[in-house]
């Protein structure tokens, strides 16, 4: 799959390095000349040095045939601006937007942008979530806050140690998706039986969260 990254700063660095692990092919759009050459000696990806809100440097990014777009500098209107030419100018598949200003998620929902990142939401959650669920940690959210996706891990003495996915009784808008034991991914179904130690990614509503948690975390 072709990922086209707008903006190479600490967030895009990242970002294309962890798609780069995943193997998917990156460019990266940068206006900075000497951030484009750090990023050229760091990752095996293509960098195009150009401003990513100009129809030109997209096109010569391969926006056309990206499967994904993600527009993630500091400034909130370049990247609406740049999404909105992905959107609509180059029909990508995928188009991801970062938000710097919680007031600003609105406004790019508004124009199209539906598919949000937005850090300040994000952390505000975690805190709320952190304060009395102690082994859950919220990795994003949904649905405009409506449903979350979250990692739990169970405890050593947990009481589900042993028990198939079937056989637990979850709130019914929450959905385990993947399991991570021993390093290793996988994607459950109802016979796999749990293990202590497992770390379960599950998307779940926001008023069925804690209750997943007790689920989850109930010991012997």
């Amino acid at each position: 799959m072709r990922m086209i990254v707008m903006g190479g700063g600490k967030t895009g660095w990242n970002l294309a390095r962890t798609l780069l692990e995943k193997r998917y092919e990156v460019s990266v759009v940068e206006r900075d000349w000497g951030r484009c050459r750090k990023l050229a000696d760091a990752l095996d990806a293509t960098i195009c040095r150009g401003d990513g809100t100009d129809i030109s440097v997209l096109e010569a990014a391969g926006t056309m045939e990206a499967d994904c777009f993600m527009a993630v500098t500091g400034v909130d209107q370049d990247n609406l601006v740049a999404a909105q030419l992905a959107r609509k100018h180059f029909h990508t598949k995928k188009v991801i937007a970062r938000v710097n200003d919680p007031r600003n998620v609105d406004t790019f929902r508004l124009l199209g942008v539906e598919n949000i990142v937005c850090s300040a939401e994000i952390l505000t959650r975690m805190i709320e979530q952190e304060a009395d669920q102690a082994h859950m940690h919220l990795i994003a959210t949904l649905n405009q806050g409506k449903a979350g996706i979250c990692s739990i891990t169970l405890p050593e003495n947990t009481a589900l140690d042993g028990v198939a996915l079937r056989d637990i009784k979850f709130p019914s808008d929450a959905l385990v998706i993947s399991l991570i034991r021993g390093g290793e991914l996988t994607i459950p179904n109802g016979s796999t039986v749990l293990q202590r130690g497992d770390e379960l990614v599950a998307v779940a509503g926001e008023k069925t969260q804690k209750s997943l948690v007790k689920v989850l975390s109930a010991e012997k």
